[in-house]
């Protein structure tokens, strides 16, 4: 068992250092096509970070492993809005670009309903199982692209912020090398992830919910939580949140989007409960942005959201038990 977590611990390694490597080449490429920083950060960053979670869910669902793929996505995105919002606000207030409040966090709870409507066959629609066909995951992807089809826009009107300090620009060649690095060391890393986070499940007799609620979720965030917490500390407030709500809908619209597509998923409604807590933090989110300071996450906002996330954690831990 110590050589799963020793494998499972060089697995995270390897997709942080490969989402390192991937957002790195892919936001130089980026840059110099004149790409705005917010805009960058809701998609360029924004998929590079979440490419962990693209891996290990296609891999875990290919697998039959289909509660630790929906935990992946679903533990992912409250990990994202309560722990890592709730760390960067705690280092740096942050104060977001205007539509990020208007549109992009109500986005992303309407991504939480559209989810919560295509999976729950057996309660909304009366069907004999609850899974995410391929039809429900084309209409998550067709929901994504509308979601670009926002972002372009925003970059034509010259809507992204440019706080903050500059993104490092790499020659053509090293750029590319660099992705295709990091799309290499993510393949390598996701696999040893899912087969040992698995294996210490089973021998622990832990269920693969929990396991991709907690595991899963917080390993394959680490790079959402190097970008926000760096960003944070730089006071490129835009990258750090723009970030984080640019992965929660990458992660609904595109990643299961894509997993349901190469697999149809069946899913366990026992993780409504915690659709229901993604979609309650990302109320708690939109209140805290539209209220007191406006467009701002104050410091004792920020501890709240990170409190919630340990309140959280603890109940899935005795719930478990």
């Amino acid at each position: 068992m110590f050589l799963s977590f020793t494998l499972l611990l060089v697995g995270f390694v390897i997709l942080i250092k490969g989402a390192d490597f991937l957002v790195g080449g892919s936001s130089s490429v980026a840059k110099k096509f004149n790409v705005s920083n917010l805009a960058i950060g809701l998609t360029v960053v924004a998929f590079g970070t979440s490419t962990p979670e693209l891996l290990v869910n296609i891999m875990s669902s290919a697998k039959g492993y289909n509660d630790a793929a929906f935990g992946n996505v679903i533990g992912s995105n409250i990990f994202n809005l309560l722990f890592i919002l709730g760390i960067a606000g705690i280092i740096y207030p942050l104060v977001v670009h205007r539509n990020t409040v208007s549109f992009e966090v109500p986005l992303s709870l309407i991504a939480a309903v559209v989810l919560f409507v295509l999976v729950n066959d057996t309660l909304l629609f009366g069907s004999a199982e609850n899974t995410l066909s391929r039809l429900d995951a084309v209409i998550l992807l067709a929901c994504f692209g509308g979601f670009m089809y926002y972002v372009s826009r925003t970059m034509k009107d010259g809507l992204g912020s440019e706080e903050g300090g500059p993104i490092k620009i790499y020659k053509t060649g090293t750029a590319v090398l660099l992705i295709i690095i990091g799309l290499a060391m993510l393949v390598g890393g996701g696999s040893l992830v899912v087969d040992n986070a698995v294996a210490i499940a089973k021998y622990y007799g832990l269920s693969e919910k929990l396991i991709g609620l907690t595991i899963l979720a917080a390993g394959t965030s680490l790079p959402e939580l190097a970008t926000s917490a760096v960003a944070a500390y730089r006071k490129n407030t835009d990258i750090a949140i723009g970030n984080v709500v640019g992965s929660n809908i990458f992660n609904i619209f595109f990643i299961l989007g894509i997993t349901g597509v190469i697999n149809p998923t069946p899913y366990n409604v026992v993780m409504n409960f915690d659709l229901y807590v993604l979609g309650a933090s990302t109320i708690m989110l939109m209140i805290f942005m539209f209220t007191i300071n406006q467009r701002k996450l104050d410091r004792w906002e920020a501890v709240l959201m990170f409190a919630s996330y340990v309140v959280y954690t603890v109940f899935l831990v005795v719930m478990e038990n």
